[in-house]
């Protein structure tokens, strides 16, 4: 009998395992995945079946068998075989050959090892970070206090099982300080110590990195900005006993973490220069159905203002607009966007615009060196989010590979992850005439389309239970790279 499967989501790590099927969505224990309807979209992050993978494959043992296992295998026995199990993984690298390394090992990184191990099991793989190295999801950080995770919950795996998996050396709290592109070198900070790498082909999967807010007052550099696990487990310390919560900025971020916060019972306070929440993102009527319902839920808006000081009072933080409203709260986050990490090849003199700039290929403009995921301005594209760094860790693990494969950026819808008013959104690029036009906008949902003066679809917007529209509108929204 096939053993039962489990699928990963691609996009935010969430696991359908067959033999426990998803009851909450109506599908029973040993549902094979095939047998899950087609219309079934993931419970984290809403996406559909197409953003899976199989990742393992297990059958239940024996009762009897379990138990004889159980009894036999003494720790020494087990910690043996585990030690083999892990040699066994790297007995097909070819150490002789100059590695591939990979600065980085948040998603796209790590997802692009997944990718290059599909198509070349040989090629010694280093891959060189700053921080732990664990793997977690990163979409889940701002749904996290709603779900009642912790920071240790969100891990998927250790730094040490992604290297056995991916056959690969894994350096942790390492930085790379320098890269001599000449003699194919990078050089790395580990504490007070410092070596050389030599390498054949060189990725960088830098990611991004917060903008901070330009504020005064003498507790201006109180916010915090969660952009990955470890701050994220700074906030969430420093977030025992705290009741309210100030995020500055009403965008994705700020929208998203305003949406997890005010369900976790804080007190929640958005403050947003522009008249609208997600402006960027949305028409007005589908922001302000956003708005709306999150106002409803409890959250405190102030459109139109920037924050002008910070200053502690109390046991907290109050907050001074420029339209002279003040605020007080306990915590402060700031989550006014990101800006591609590119100081690094900056220094070492990788051509870069917003970002590294890269062909389709993923190649910069230096020989053997490319870039991907938040950090990468792909043939002039620089999009900070997840379905553009899955296509081009597809596409570069096969370049890598041997097969030069461009990337395609096709119509990738944005998911932002406010559960209380979902919203699914492909934006016109920025700069384009045109307008939107609704086919729905009431109290429940909105959905409207971008129309240039010519008659072309540019874009679309989805909230709220339109949503549920997201197939049909996907399907004629046009390619991000037209051409």
């Amino acid at each position: 009998m096939q053993g039962y499967r489990i699928w990963e989501c691609l996009v935010c790590g969430w696991v359908y395992d067959e033999l426990k099927g998803a009851p909450e969505d109506g599908i029973p224990p040993k549902t094979r995945w095939e047998d899950v309807p087609d219309d079934w979209l993931c419970p984290e992050c809403g996406v559909g079946k197409s953003d899976f993978e199989m990742i393992e494959v297990h059958t239940q043992p024996s009762s009897t068998a379990a138990s004889t296992a159980t009894q036999s295998d003494s720790p020494e026995t087990q910690a043996a075989a585990e030690s083999n199990a892990e040699l066994a993984a790297f007995a097909n690298i070819d150490y002789a050959r100059k590695p591939i390394i990979v600065i980085g090992t948040g998603l796209a990184g790590y997802q692009l090892a997944k990718e290059l191990r599909k198509h070349d099991t040989s090629t010694h793989l280093i891959m060189i970070t700053a921080d732990d190295g664990n793997s977690y999801s990163k979409p889940q950080l701002s749904t996290a206090f709603q779900k009642r995770r912790s920071p240790e919950q969100l891990v998927s795996y250790s730094a040490r099982e992604m290297a056995e998996t991916l056959q690969a050396n894994i350096l942790t709290f390492s930085k790379v300080s320098a890269i001599d592109t000449d003699a194919h070198t990078v050089t790395i900070d580990t504490g007070r110590q410092q070596s050389h790498l030599t390498y054949n082909k060189l990725v960088l999967a830098l990611g991004s990195e917060p903008i901070h807010a330009p504020v005064a007052g003498n507790a201006a550099g109180c916010a915090f900005h969660i952009n990955d696990l470890q701050d994220f487990q700074r906030f969430y310390t420093a977030a025992s006993g705290a009741k309210s919560a100030l995020v500055i900025g009403g965008g994705l971020i700020g929208c998203e973490y305003a949406n997890d916060l005010v369900q976790s019972g804080f007190e929640v306070h958005v403050v947003e220069p522009q008249s609208q929440v997600l402006a960027n993102l949305l028409p007005p009527d589908a922001s302000a159905l956003v708005q709306t319902t999150l106002s409803q839920a409890g959250v405190n808006f102030h459109l139109g203002t920037t924050v002008k000081s910070l200053d502690y009072r109390g046991s907290g933080v109050q907050a001074e607009l420029d339209n002279g409203a003040h605020i007080q709260v306990d915590r402060v986050i700031s989550a006014i966007g990101v800006r591609p990490r590119v100081e690094l090849a900056q220094q070492c003199g990788i051509p870069c615009n917003r970002g590294v700039l890269t062909d389709r290929l993923l190649a910069t403009q230096v020989e053997d060196v490319y870039a991907l995921g938040d950090c990468a301005e792909v043939d002039g594209h620089n999009l900070c989010y997840v379905a553009p760094l899955l296509a081009s860790a597809q596409a570069l693990a096969r370049t890598l590979a041997g097969t030069p494969t461009p990337v395609f950026y096709d119509s990738m819808p944005v998911n932002v992850k406010t559960t209380l008013c979902p919203v699914i959104t492909s934006p016109p690029p920025r700069g384009t005439q045109g307008d939107w036009h609704y086919t729905r906008a009431d109290s429940q949902g909105v959905a409207a389309r971008f129309i240039t003066p010519n008659g072309e679809l540019m874009g679309f917007a989805l909230a709220g239970n339109a949503c549920q529209q997201v197939t049909e509108f996907s399907e004629q929204a046009p390619p991000i790279m037209q051409n």
